[in-house]
């Protein structure tokens, strides 16, 4: 087996899902925010189900959202979601409105960093680990399906070509996606490696 690297940016693949129009030199950051935003509102989360009896913790998740998005005059509505996998310890909170795309920001960093702070007030010392997903739009529900189906393109030409293909560093969110993806993709196994923001994923051809 041919035990070379292939490094592979995701984010690559996202701009071509998402239709990234870095590429136009006149478009100011502004622009390119509203256009995306726009994009988005069309392309609606699916329905998540029954509405989520809220709890202590969640209501304080969608309490601290809610103040955020206020002390930055966004127009913006939070709703508490069923989490995917229904599990009793993750609170899914959902972003929609005419500001959305703003919220969302330039590959999310800015989604990114509102699901951090929100996650730090709700965790605190002492309590049970809850993990909190801030969303807008349905963004990571497509970014999930994105990664997922890149991994799956990926597991096949490592099992084609034999060779070991890296992702570059991700979160733990995405790493957790793309083992998802692949826990039952035959011939290949998956794996982390490196530390902290440096922490990656093999995807590794098994020898039959």
């Amino acid at each position: 087996m041919n035990e070379q690297n292939e490094d592979v940016k995701i984010d690559d693949a996202w701009d071509a899902e998402e239709g990234d129009s870095e590429g136009d030199a006149e478009a100011s950051a502004q622009d390119k925010d509203e256009t995306a935003g726009a994009a988005r509102r069309q392309q609606k989360p699916k329905d998540e189900g029954p509405p989520v009896e809220p709890d202590e913790r969640s209501t304080q998740a969608l309490e601290f959202v809610m103040n955020v998005l206020d002390e930055m005059e966004m127009d913006c509505e939070v709703e508490l979601r069923r989490p995917k996998q229904d599990d009793p310890l993750e609170i899914q909170l959902e972003i929609s409105g005419r500001d959305s795309g703003r919220i969302i920001g330039k590959k999310g960093q800015v989604l990114g960093a509102l699901q951090y702070l929100t996650n730090r007030v709700v965790n605190r010392p002492g309590l049970e680990k809850r993990y909190v997903t801030v969303d807008a739009e349905g963004y990571r529900s497509r970014r999930d399906d994105t990664l997922s189906s890149m991994a799956k393109r990926l597991g096949k030409q490592a099992v084609t070509e034999g060779k070991i293909i890296t992702f570059e560093p991700m979160n733990p969110r995405d790493r957790r996606v793309i083992h998802l993806a692949l826990a039952k993709f035959e011939g290949v196994v998956t794996k982390s490696e490196g530390e902290g923001e440096d922490r990656r994923v093999q995807i590794i051809p098994v020898r039959r």
